[in-house]
């Protein structure tokens, strides 16, 4: 036993792009370039970005809903980069996915207890009455009452939808829970009511979280640690009390800026990323991000891409940067 529960080594993923009358591969989408992760037991890992850096393909990998292109993941000491069948099977048993839409994640003709107790039934857990039993404790568990098995998903809020899916993912007690942006959808109030449910459920249950967002306001509030990505690639990671009182990456710098301050007397400074975001189709050589950098080291920064490192005085603190983590020989000492 290990204390990481996952455990993901330089993972990527490649999407085809086909045209022509023949439909031949033209072009590859480089959605996660070589990704490291570990995910200890017990703990929740924020993976933080803009739309389209590769968060929920990653995610999605973890789970084994995609076919990694290369790289492994290994899963309790365990490489489930490539099992299928029964096999696949056992461990989708431990790893469960919530889905971004609250809407679009549940059949609309067919009753949330029904939807709700499918896991059971394709493992093969229970009999009938059984398996009805513990959807009404589930139901319970997040907030819901037994009545509601019985409607059908136009009947809910979001917020009790989406609670719908946090339930349909742990009827079946999994050791790790995928969460794609399961708040993004919903009011700002409903929001909170979900982020607590997730934290109190991972005290209970002693569940491991990856929970995927685009908002770090979020994440800070439910994290461990934290993953940002870029372009498909994870440029920083340390726990979250360091990541939100010193970033070391600059594209950190720019998201933790845009975090909107409730106070109109306290001083903004809002760091602005210039320029547009490459296409994964083809992106920039070197470290993704220079073509945007305010701090990029001319000659070094659009040739050699950085590996996550950890600053000398701060070894917990990975950084993908040559100047702020001091991993290049000829950078200037007063640099911050």
């Amino acid at each position: 036993m290990t204390d990481n529960l996952v455990q993901i080594r330089n993972l990527a993923k490649e999407f085809p792009v086909k045209g022509g009358v023949f439909q031949r591969e033209i072009a590859t989408v480089n959605a996660v370039s070589d990704v490291n992760l570990d995910i200890p037991r017990g703990e929740t890992i924020g993976l933080v970005g803009e739309s389209g850096c590769g968060k929920t393909t990653l995610g999605r990998m973890l789970v084994r809903l995609l076919e990694p292109t290369r790289g492994t993941i290994e899963f309790d000491g365990e490489d489930i980069t490539h099992v299928k069948g029964g096999d696949l099977k056992r461990f989708r048993r431990r790893m469960q996915f919530i889905f971004q839409d609250p809407y679009g994640s549940l059949d609309p003709r067919t009753q949330v207890g029904q939807s709700i107790s499918e896991g059971l039934r394709l493992h093969g857990i229970g009999n009938k009455d059984e398996r009805q039993e513990r959807v009404v404790e589930m139901l319970e568990v997040v907030g819901l009452k037994a009545a509601h098995a019985g409607r059908y998903p136009h009947e809910f809020s979001g917020g009790q939808r989406q609670r719908i899916g946090i339930a349909r993912a742990l009827i079946l007690r999994p050791d790790l829970v995928v969460a794609d942006e399961p708040v993004s959808a919903l009011d700002v109030s409903v929001q909170a009511q979900v982020l607590n449910l997730l934290k109190e459920l991972q005290s209970e249950l002693n569940l491991t979280l990856l929970f995927v967002a685009h908002n770090l306001a979020v994440v800070e509030h439910i994290s461990d640690k934290v993953a940002v990505m870029y372009l498909g690639r994870i440029v920083e990671m340390t726990d979250r009390d360091s990541l939100y009182r010193k970033p070391l990456h600059p594209y950190t710098e720019a998201l933790l800026s845009a975090i909107p301050i409730p106070d109109p007397d306290r001083a903004k400074n809002r760091q602005i990323l210039y320029g547009e975001i490459p296409s994964p189709l083809n992106p920039p050589l070197g470290c993704h991000f220079h073509p945007r950098c305010p701090i990029a080291i001319e000659g070094i920064c659009e040739v050699d891409a950085p590996s996550l490192a950890a600053r000398q005085d701060n070894g917990g603190h990975l950084a993908a940067c040559h100047l702020r983590t001091g991993a290049h020989i000829n950078l200037d000492p007063r640099a911050p």
